[in-house]
């Protein structure tokens, strides 16, 4: 076994593998960028290296300056994780070109699958059923519009390089064919550095269905079940779950065998996963299933695998790149209970689930989970941490495991409801909401599910006028009380021999709401709102909530109602632009202007692409007008930063 090893990584994928390492006696280097200097994987390796800026391409995907790191702290092997480094096959030659061992497959496995056209001509030879398409070189826009029309539409154009949804565009029809084309191209080219497509049949009701795989150097390959990721948004997963719902015996052998074949063909050692797409308009199907891709790396979604399976994978990486055999046969491997896990993220689900960035103030999460079931949180930040424009705004994972679907599905639920974040738009209460959605509990997922019920999934009800008040009385002591005390006892010298009164504002998105808060002289808290609420509310308990500088958030469930405490020094009269300018909704790259100034513009029109975390958001017209002025393209703009200002005219 190892005596250290260098983690090529981030986050918790970075604090997944030390855990492991620690348990095992085998000592961690971490490498951190600028912005990571204070992150909780950096606290919890044994040693950590500098190795750049904050952007990507100047540390986390510089393969030189790792492996420098490597040589310079006498490690063994290179873990690289997830993401960034982990399938370049030249960053493998880099390490083992310098007498380390790369902790995952070889080279040569990672160039079989890491195209995906390539890869589905190899399965086609190894006899693994694959999605019809057009997987060839030829990328001339005429070519691919007719292998769209001879594949019959829709059709999913998919980069060939990569994966995690980007350089994706679902096709309805051939007149939209060109311009889904020059979006992918563009993404895809942001994304991977590889603009070239692929062009397949989109399957009806697509289940998502991956197949866990694990091989040695000694030829050995075995399967640990299959992990369903069907529930997606923009085509990136959600929630994870394994086993399946409603897999067959019959579906299950196949794809198993499937899978292993695969790995076999390609001499894999180390974990990977192959991904199947399964046609479950008419069930699950033994003859309905095809090899999508193959991910030569430790998945985001391990965990729910290793729930069930009772395995560390990260623990199986170390023993085989050392050159042990697999720890377990196919024979001992075997299923138990059911698993989840929630991707809980930083993002504006209400708002096509935009990323979000700010400072944590808060982070809780359960303490406890439903008897008869467990829970394990993955995460790399803390309180207090900055969730940073420069990397994914993964939070955490939440990953349960009940005794059988329902009972993972309410651990699940209640986990969620419990959890507690403030600082950024998180998306609990979007997760919360796709655990309780009918067809979610029955087991009836497709890959289009949250889009069909997406406005549901993000509609959050207004704060009700009990969790306004609760605001308003923890806001009332803001300007006396530090943060960290409880707001409740800040009141206590209200009343002495009488009740006495504090006004106190609040603004929520943008509604100003006007509170009296006062204490009764038998310890009860009376808060009186104006309009919209108009209501007058006796409060004895606190509820949960959380204060941060200049903020009061009530959580409720699974949903954190943030309320803005307006500092009463500031100008009352400064007013926002308002409807006469549209601002960035995240920080990221103006990749593309599509008006100009002094342009007639209709509402809806799309204005300009914005790319943020390598994914392209359009910036439409939110009302008919002119443009006074237009942000620039290749223009790196912040969050708020004013992209459109319209000329000063009526419109509708």
């Amino acid at each position: 076994m190892f005596a250290k090893i260098l983690i090529a990584n981030r986050g918790e994928i970075a604090c997944r593998v030390i855990r492991t390492a620690r348990r095992m006696g085998v000592r961690t280097v971490a490498v951190y960028s600028d912005a990571d200097a204070g992150a909780l994987h950096v606290e919890m390796a044994d040693e950590a290296v500098h190795i750049g800026p904050s952007p990507v391409g100047e540390s986390y995907l510089r393969g030189d300056k790792i492996v420098a790191a490597a040589l310079a702290t006498g490690v063994e092997a290179i873990h690289p994780g997830y993401g960034f480094l982990s399938e370049n096959p030249d960053f493998v030659d880099q390490v083992t070109a310098a007498g380390l061992v790369f902790i995952g497959p070889s080279a040569a496995s990672i160039r079989a699958m890491g195209l995906k056209d390539a890869a589905k001509r190899l399965m086609e030879k190894a006899g693994v059923p694959v999605v019809p398409g057009y997987h060839g070189e030829a990328q001339e826009i005429v070519l691919l519009a007719s292998k769209a029309r001879e594949i019959g539409y829709p059709v999913l154009i998919k980069a060939r390089a990569g994966g995690g949804g980007k350089g994706m565009r679902r096709v309805e029809h051939p007149d939209d064919f060109s311009e889904a084309l020059s979006g992918a191209r563009r993404e895809a080219k942001a994304a991977f550095g590889d603009d070239r497509v692929l062009v397949e049949k989109y399957v009806d009701k697509p289940r998502h269905i991956e197949v866990q795989v694990f091989g040695d150097i000694f030829g050995n390959v075995v399967h640990l079940y299959e992990r369903d990721c069907s529930a997606q948004r923009r085509h990136q997963k959600v929630i994870e779950e394994a086993p399946a719902p409603g897999m067959t015996p019959a579906l299950r052998k196949a794809m198993t065998e499937a899978a292993v074949k695969a790995a076999k063909a390609i001499d894999y050692s180390g974990a990977g996963t192959i991904e199947f797409i399964v046609d479950a308009s008419q069930g699950l199907k033994a003859d309905r299933f095809w090899f999508m891709e193959m991910n030569t790396r430790l998945q985001v979604e391990h965990p729910v695998t290793e729930m069930v399976t009772g395995t560390d994978l990260v623990e199986w990486q170390l023993r085989v790149a050392s050159g042990e055999k697999l720890p377990k046969t196919q024979s001992e491997i075997a299923l138990s209970g059911h698993a989840f896990e929630a991707r809980i993220y930083a993002e504006d689900a209400a708002k096509g689930f935009l990323p979000a960035t700010g400072t944590l103030h808060h982070l809780k999460f359960p303490d406890t989970v439903p008897e008869g079931a467990s829970m394990r949180i993955e995460t790399g930040v803390r309180t207090g941490d900055a969730i940073s424009p420069f990397y994914d705004p993964m939070i955490a994972k939440l990953v349960v495991h009940g005794k059988n679907r329902q009972a993972a599905l309410e651990a699940l639920g209640i986990s969620l409801s419990q959890t507690e974040i403030a600082g950024s738009t998180v998306n609990t209460a979007f997760l919360a909401a796709l655990a309780a959605d009918a067809d979610f509990s029955a087991g009836d997922v497709d890959t289009g599910l949250i889009g069909r019920h997406q406005q549901a999934l993000t509609a959050v009800p207004p704060p009700s006028s009990e969790i306004v008040a609760a605001a308003a009385l923890a806001a009332s002591g803001a300007g006396a009380q530090a943060p960290t005390r409880d707001p409740w006892s800040s009141l206590a010298g209200y009343a002495h021999f009488h009740a006495m009164a504090r006004r106190t504002r609040l603004r929520y998105g943008e509604d100003d709401i006007l509170a009296l808060v006062s204490m009764r002289p038998d310890g009860r808290f009376q808060v009186a709102l104006d309009a919209p609420y108009d209501s007058a509310l006796d409060l004895r308990a606190a509820p949960r909530l959380a204060r941060w500088p200049g903020h009061v958030t009530v959580f409720s469930g699974a949903v954190g109602y943030s309320f803005a405490v307006p500092d009463p020094l500031a100008r009352a009269d400064e007013i926002a632009a308002g409807a006469d300018s549209l601002r960035a909704p995240m920080p990221g790259l103006v990749k593309l202007v599509r008006a100009a100034k002094g342009e007639t513009v209709i509402k809806g029109q799309p204005l300009l692409i914005l790319e943020a975390m390598k994914m392209e958001h359009t910036i439409s017209a939110t009302h008919d007008g002119t443009i006074a002025e237009i942000a620039t393209e290749g223009a790196q703009v912040t969050d708020g930063t004013v992209l459109v200002r319209f000329a000063e005219e009526a419109h509708g």
